[in-house]
């Protein structure tokens, strides 16, 4: 059975008590520039010149998507969350994880291309490795916020962004990750925790990104068995699938175990692993 989506999201937001520091306006926000097109490769699916985007919403909504099209090629995207906030500068100093290096080097030796939703206090903490993903034709980086506030209230316990710094959060992520030498995070957004709702969406909508969720949960936010982890995927997964995992150690320890049995039984099973960007890419050229 799949854990609902919302008690993945309170995991996922690791508890009020992980994010007790607020994102701050950025002096000009930017939007976010269109990736250029990566060099293609047998195993990575190129991105394009300028990344898809869904049409906003009614009244200018930004868009959500939270899955490609069911019929046709067995697609399915696996997209990593990079949580941090900016109160864990502290404990990453004294030893823990945020990062996971031997879940990107599992992802690269199986020559899975994957979406990686940063969030920017994750990029200052790991520059090195958030310049290398985003130099990585294999991967995608995306935003996940600056300091992984809520955007809406009652959001498990997390602070909230106040509406009228919603879009500034948003764009101080993307002025983390240039500064961490990424060269362009693509226009793709994944609210804090999952939750969003019209106020959230209309406040970002300035941003001109789409809002993309999920519709297979991992549920490897603080789990210890990965073959249950990598069950709940297989049990999940459809054609056009996007699935939420996550790329922090010390608060999804299996995933790196889970990626590893999850990939070669999907292949077997037909599928093709492609990155959000041409699931995106392949909705909106259905419509």
């Amino acid at each position: 059975m799949i854990v609902p989506v919302r008690r993945l999201a309170a995991v996922c937001a690791l508890g009020a008590a992980l994010a007790a520091c607020g994102a701050s306006r950025a002096p000009q926000p930017h939007a976010p520039r269109p990736a250029p097109a990566h060099p293609s490769s047998s195993a990575a699916s190129a991105a394009p010149s300028r990344p898809p985007t869904l049409a906003p919403g009614p009244a200018g909504l930004t868009p959500v998507f939270r899955h490609g099209p069911r019929t046709g090629d067995k697609t399915v995207a696996l997209t990593f969350d990079a949580d941090m906030t900016a109160d864990q500068g502290p404990r990453a100093a004294a030893g823990e994880h945020f990062d996971n290096p031997g879940l990107i080097t599992a992802l690269r030796t199986l020559k899975v291309p994957a979406t990686v939703f940063m969030t920017g206090r994750w990029a200052e903490e790991y520059p090195d490795q958030a310049r290398s993903l985003g130099r990585d034709p294999r991967f995608e980086i995306a935003n996940h916020s600056y300091s992984h506030y809520a955007f809406t209230d009652d959001c498990y316990g997390l602070p909230t962004v106040p509406q009228d710094r919603m879009r500034a959060d948003v764009e101080r992520a993307y002025t983390a990750f240039r500064k961490a030498g990424v060269p362009d995070a693509l226009p793709y957004f994944r609210f804090p925790g999952g939750c969003y709702d019209k106020r959230a969406l209309r406040a970002v909508s300035g941003a001109g990104v789409t809002a993309v969720q999920w519709d297979v949960v991992s549920g490897d936010a603080f789990a210890t068995d990965a073959d249950a982890v990598a069950r709940q995927v297989l049990e999940g997964v459809q054609p056009g699938s996007v699935v939420v995992m996550h790329c922090t150690r010390s608060a999804a320890p299996t995933t790196e175990r889970a990626v590893r049995a999850i990939v070669p039984e999907l292949r077997r099973q037909g599928y093709r692993f492609v990155k959000v960007s041409e699931l995106i890419g392949a909705a909106d050229g259905r419509r």
